[in-house]
């Protein structure tokens, strides 16, 4: 059975007094639940998620686990945050966001926005429950028989849970949030450095974006919904360079010995099930060619070169190691350390890198979707990949590490979050 779900809020002030209003319908319209409430003083957006929540509740205690609906909202933020393609920048929401996106995940949801002529039901609930409150009164359902509010499938009921704090209303696989916005130019970015755009109505603030992605899996991932993109990230295999723990960016060594056997070790691996890579793209460095190869020549699958996933440019520190970096240029290495917006002399910043590396990330997603693709690169690019995956701050560049021909898994879903798999498995170099 497929339901529909209409959810608001609204403020008067912004903030103000508050209030939420849901409503749960069947495909032919029929209402089958409606809740509403006074919420005290807050903002539209915050009245917003709580309507979505006080629907999802309503939806899972209808239809139990995995209940299919449509979610029709006039609020373009959170239909955008929850599809995944605007990025959260207000921290009051996130553990709204969290609550709500852990519910529909228990479900399997579409977003659709609709103008607010269109949402006019819960619109009228929500006034009615700040009317309410304005009186001293508690509101009360008058529109719904009661035949029609016990769950729909009795064998699956859920009970709705009880409101909590960020961390009691999710699980860890949870905490992965919407992230992604596009920049006005169309660039998709997972990082700040973008002023968010006018709202479109009731005050909102938000930032606009890509789709985002879902979660499939078992234990403690989250519901299956449809095939990820997957993303394999092979790191190259050692080279001098790595042996002596040199800074190596743009400069071109090739791997050694020891490195093409890593690379063959990776590639009999991923030729094996449980992997079927289906794209193989790589980095346009020789060392990451090369492992790339390695795979290639026992799957049968073309190598494609994809310039924007090459090493950041380290300029005047290329070839150094880090001590004598900090003995030559203390004062430029701190920065570089404090800002991922700072460049190493005549090189390239974080900041700079990750802009190229999330274009790469779009393009592949976008003419690979469903796919298992193999992504051979370094250092960096992987390590912004997973950050941007697990939305985490810059600081987390500087928290991961990565053995060379260390394998790392992320999925990319068309309606939730990505999901980070695996980082730094070294299972295949024994």
């Amino acid at each position: 059975m497929r339901f529909l779900v209409e959810a608001d809020g609204g403020s008067r002030g912004n903030p103000g007094p508050a209030g939420y209003g849901a409503v749960v319908k069947d495909a032919d319209g029929r209402v089958l639940a409606e809740s509403a409430e006074a919420i005290g003083t807050a903002t539209n957006n915050v009245a917003e998620y709580r309507g979505l929540i006080a629907g999802l509740e309503s939806l899972l205690a209808l239809g139990g686990e995995g209940a299919s609906a449509e979610v029709r909202m006039d609020s373009k933020l959170v239909i955008e945050q929850m599809a995944g393609r605007w990025k959260i920048k207000n921290e009051g929401l996130r553990p709204l966001a969290l609550e709500a996106g852990a519910l529909a995940r228990r479900l399997r949801v579409t977003w659709k926005w609709i103008p607010r002529a269109q949402n006019s039901h819960a619109d009228r609930l929500a006034n009615e429950a700040m009317d309410a409150a304005a009186k001293g009164l508690k509101w009360e359902s008058t529109g719904v028989a009661a035949s029609v509010t016990a769950p729909i499938t009795p064998s699956a009921p859920v009970t709705p849970p009880a409101p909590a704090t960020l961390f009691e209303a999710v699980t860890p696989s949870e905490l992965v949030t919407p992230s992604e916005l596009v920049t006005p130019s169309g660039t998709v970015t997972l990082s700040g450095g973008v002023a968010p755009e006018r709202a479109e109505s009731r005050g909102e603030d938000r930032t606009e974006g890509k789709a985002g992605t879902r979660a499939e899996g078992t234990g403690w991932m989250p519901r299956p919904t449809r095939v990820a993109t997957s993303f394999l990230l092979l790191r190259h295999g050692e080279t001098p360079l790595s042996v002596e723990k040199r800074f190596s960016g743009l400069g071109d060594p090739s791997l050694t010995p020891k490195g093409r056997v890593q690379a063959e070790a990776a590639a009999l691996r991923l030729s094996r099930e449980p992997y079927a890579v289906d794209v193989i793209v790589s980095s346009p460095l020789t060392r990451a060619r090369q492992t790339a190869e390695a795979v290639a020549a026992r799957t049968g699958v073309p190598v494609r070169i994809e310039q924007d996933l090459r090493e950041a440019d380290f300029g005047a520190w290329e070839g150094h190691t880090f001590a004598e970096i900090q003995r030559s240029w203390p004062a430029e290495l701190a920065a570089w350390l404090g800002d991922p917006s700072v460049a190493p002399p005549g090189g390239e910043s974080f900041a700079a890198a990750g802009q190229r590396v999330e274009r790469a990330r779009d393009r592949i997603i976008a003419e690979h979707e469903g796919k298992t693709v193999l992504v051979v690169s370094h250092v960096t690019p992987i390590k912004l990949l997973v950050r941007f995956a697990l939305m985490a701050p810059p600081e987390a560049l500087y928290r991961m590490h990565l053995d060379v021909a260390c394998l790392s898994v992320i999925d990319y879903y068309a309606d939730g979050p990505a999901v980070v798999r695996a980082l730094n498995d070294t299972a295949h170099l024994g």
